[in-house]
């Protein structure tokens, strides 16, 4: 009687601890997303446990997911429109009007350098630009230029870190034709206006 109760009471202090996560579950992260339609294509939000994941731009859905798949391999992807209404209807109305950023608490990730440069960023507000320049020197790199155009170049959230408000030291746009110029030069023209309304 005494070993059952030992044996009861030991599986029972053994069913109170959670279970251990396999390391395969750890490398996978559940990650919902919202596509809704915008003057400069398709946006897609995607959030995880910790905040907005991606903002994404494309021309179709299936451009927008594709991109959210090769970014985020390992992680399982849920469309969920309805629940990330407010995020994606935000950044349509910031995409039309240009007149009040996008705000999401973002899950930033990447090198310690490139979380600064996108904070950094996101700190340009609306009609206000900079150039790669000015920014390395923003960030105590001034060397740097290079690393930060590179920062800017893989900005994994359109919008929400506003490098398009980044230019070339000259002030010319900064997005080549295959990586979004005819989406920052809308976004620019369309934030000087809305300054002078």
């Amino acid at each position: 009687m005494i070993r059952t109760r030992n044996s009861a009471s030991g599986a029972h202090q053994q069913s109170l601890k959670p279970p251990k996560k396999s390391r395969r579950d750890s490398d996978h992260e559940l990650l919902t997303y919202g596509i809704a339609k915008s003057a400069l294509g398709c946006v897609l939000v995607a959030t995880g446990d910790k905040g907005v994941a991606a903002v994404l731009i494309g021309e179709s859905p299936t451009v927008v997911i594709d991109d959210l798949r090769t970014r985020f391999p390992k992680a399982h992807l849920t469309r969920d429109d309805q629940m990330l209404v407010s995020e994606t209807l935000q950044l349509v109305s910031y995409i039309e009007s240009a007149k009040e950023d996008v705000n999401f608490d973002l899950d930033l990730r990447g090198t310690e350098f490139q979380k600064k440069v996108w904070r950094a960023v996101r700190k340009l507000k609306i009609g206000e630009t900079t150039t790669y320049t000015d920014l390395a020197r923003t960030i105590g790199s001034p060397s740097a230029v290079r690393a930060v155009a590179n920062a800017c170049s893989i900005n994994p959230f359109a919008f929400a870190v506003p490098c398009h408000r980044v230019l070339h030291k000259e002030r010319s746009l900064s997005f080549s034709p295959n990586r979004g110029n005819d989406r920052q030069r809308p976004m620019v023209d369309r934030e000087a206006k809305a300054l002078k309304q």
